[in-house]
């Protein structure tokens, strides 16, 4: 879930990220740039690491598919 946040920049800190970026990918660029600085490299790496085991996401993705039929 994301939540919404103020923050506060310098004119042409805003303008540059708005020319490099765009104004559409901002959030997602800043929480690009956060994420190693704030989890730390262990969880991208488990999630990575768990998206490359093919066995357990053709298990996982079947296990969905049952669901979804169930309903």
């Amino acid at each position: 879930m994301h939540q919404k946040m103020t923050i506060a920049l310098d004119e042409t800190g805003y303008e540059g990220l708005y020319r490099t970026v765009g104004p559409r990918r901002m959030s997602q660029f800043i929480e690009d740039l956060l994420r190693p600085h704030v989890l730390g490299a262990a969880l991208d790496d488990g999630y990575r690491a768990m998206a490359a085991d093919e066995g357990r996401e053709a298990e996982a993705e079947e296990w969905c598919n049952g669901l979804a039929g169930s309903i």
